[in-house]
């Protein structure tokens, strides 16, 4: 199967926390963004844009630098910009995608799925099996984030089955979906309250794990463990996994913060917490992470950085 030209690259910009230039050079807004000072890049974009309304870069940024203020409704407008400028197909289902996610900053999974499902068609017709899959996974996470399971379920099941639609699929591959099937399941499960289910899914996930054809997924292994033991009110062992967990993931940050809260240790929480509130991305797990946070730090008092 032929990938399309440059996808990987951007994508890998786009959820790496670096504003998505959509194939532009990156811009002075995307190094202040880089930097922490977002309103700074806020500035930058809109002076680009007094230039070229229609830039879908500087549409695109000035949209990700008011999420990451907390300002929603008005990024919008700037996303539906950047939208209606793509010149390309590829180009217009990653503005969507980016736009779905900031209805996940808002918790607002509805408007997020009629994004992605424009996405998810676009690499259906193309025959990319494998970005559709992960598309249908992007929005089962910031469906279940936002607290709507049922549409998290279906949505994490159809990434497993397209993911599988993948042309002389690879063992790899096809653990790598079974794999996060399992993970959502389980995270799935012990959000509606269903611990023995959860835990036959973590186990499902160790079995594939234990076959040794992706290992690279093992810090989401410890995520797993950290997250089912915290939505089991286990707080010792969510602390033990989610320290094993990935490095530098606001989501992680986030949920690390939950857990010293749970233990009564509200410095560790506020740090971990203002770690989170700091994220430069524009990414899935920032979604959720970076306004909890930033409303937990204000409940307290404490200023976000």
């Amino acid at each position: 199967m032929q990938r399309i030209a440059g996808v990987l690259a951007i994508l890998g910009a786009l959820y790496s926390g670096r504003i998505a230039a959509l194939g532009a050079s990156q811009s002075t807004g995307v190094q202040l963004i880089n930097a922490g000072r977002v309103e700074e890049a806020l500035k930058a974009f809109q002076a680009d844009l007094a230039l070229d309304p229609k830039s879908v870069a500087a549409n695109n940024g000035a949209a990700v630098a008011l999420d990451l203020m907390g300002r929603y409704a008005e990024a919008r407008p700037n996303f539906s910009s950047a939208i209606k400028a793509a010149h390309k197909p590829l180009e217009r289902a990653l503005a969507e995608r980016a736009m779905a996610i900031g209805y996940g900053f808002a918790a607002d999974c509805a408007n997020a799925e009629k994004l992605e499902k424009r996405a998810f068609e676009f690499y259906l017709e193309t025959n990319d099996f494998p970005n559709a899959g992960d598309v249908a996974d992007e929005l089962g996470r910031l469906c279940l984030d936002a607290g709507d399971f049922d549409r998290a379920s279906e949505w994490y099941q159809r990434g497993h089955d397209t993911g599988f639609q993948e042309q002389d699929i690879s063992g790899a591959r096809r653990d790598l979906w079974d794999f996060r099937l399992a993970h959502a399941r389980a995270r799935i499960a012990v959000r509606r309250g269903k611990a023995s289910d959860a835990r036959k899914q973590v186990a499902k996930a160790r079995e594939i794990l234990d076959r040794g054809r992706i290992p690279g997924q093992e810090p989401y292994f410890a995520y797993l463990e950290g997250y089912i033991a915290f939505y089991s009110r286990d707080y010792r062992a969510a602390l033990e996994a989610l320290n094993r967990a990935s490095e530098n993931d606001p989501f992680i940050e986030c949920l690390l913060g939950q857990t010293y809260e749970a233990l009564g240790d509200r410095v560790q929480a506020s740090g971990f917490y203002r770690r989170a509130a700091a994220t430069k991305a524009h990414s899935v797990p920032a979604a959720y992470a970076q306004p909890f946070a930033r409303k937990k730090l204000a409940s307290w008092n404490v200023g976000a950085p």
